[in-house]
């Protein structure tokens, strides 16, 4: 397995793939497993929280980026949201759309990569949740700040998730490999999977995974960014917020030197330079 340079991408799609979808999606479901989304005792907590930083009142309009399932999508909307949700997993949406509407509830689900956001109308207020701000290359969470922001009303909301430093200390480099002789989360039939886990600098990891099948072998790269309250601060001051509070998670939690996440709320200005 070769290094990778820093935010090298491979072509592979794990949310098209069927197999992999699959599993993606159940995991989402699970409501105590949080290696796809968070729990649902989290989520129901972390609306809460959302709601009482920006109520549906003075905030109606909610853009849920990465919205997957409609697990958080759901919740907003029964807390008095008009929701759209976003996502580019047509697994997942499919599954969001069922659910919305043996609810009946009025979600509206886009299948768009937010990199390239293309909806009409402005937001009260713009979700990013479980840190997948962090999982973006730093030109890329340029590029999806300014289509937050130009996608938000003057004075509007920003609340996202990431790792903090601290979660990158239990970080641990290293190249593990399973035998899969009857399938596994990557490939339905007889595989081999390579992991390999390294550091970059600027607080960055990658977790490459290669999965060797008798029909080929697929890479797949998992990148995060690990952010201090001060780069996260810069990154959203520099593309034109004005942060309003820092917390130690999305449900609200103090923050701390051994809060593994940080989670922001920023604004739009009022005298924003879109004119918005």
């Amino acid at each position: 397995m070769k290094p990778s340079a820093l935010y090298e991408r491979t072509d592979a799609a794990f949310w098209d793939d069927e197999h992999i979808s699959r599993g993606m999606l159940a995991a989402h479901l699970d409501p105590e497993f949080e290696g796809a989304s968070r729990s649902f005792a989290f989520m129901d907590r972390s609306v809460d929280w959302i709601r009482a930083a920006a109520p549906p009142a003075t905030h109606p309009r909610l853009l849920d980026l990465g919205c997957g399932p409609g697990l958080y999508a759901e919740r907003f909307a029964r807390a008095g949201y008009a929701v759209t949700g976003v996502d580019l997993s047509p697994r997942s949406l499919d599954h969001a759309r069922r659910s919305a509407c043996e609810q009946g509830l009025a979600i509206d689900y886009r299948r768009q990569n937010y990199l390239e956001l293309d909806l009409d109308g402005t937001f009260d207020i713009a979700v990013m949740i479980y840190c997948d701000f962090g999982a973006l290359s730093a030109g890329e969470r340029r590029v999806v700040l300014r289509c937050i922001l130009e996608r938000l009303r003057s004075g509007g909301a920003l609340v996202l998730d990431v790792f903090s430093r601290r979660k990158l200390e239990a970080f641990e480099e290293r190249t593990t490999w399973e035998e899969h002789p009857a399938g596994g989360f990557w490939n339905a039939g007889p595989h081999f999977e390579v992991q390999r886990c390294s550091r970059f600098a600027d607080a960055v990891s990658l977790e490459q995974i290669a999965v060797i099948a008798p029909g080929g072998a697929t890479s797949y790269h998992l990148w995060n960014t690990y952010f201090t309250p001060e780069t996260l601060s810069e990154e959203l001051e520099e593309a034109g917020f004005e942060v309003a509070e820092l917390v130690g998670d999305a449900a609200g939690a103090p923050l701390d030197e051994a809060s593994p996440t940080i989670a922001a709320v920023a604004r739009k200005p009022t005298t924003s330079a879109d004119g918005r």
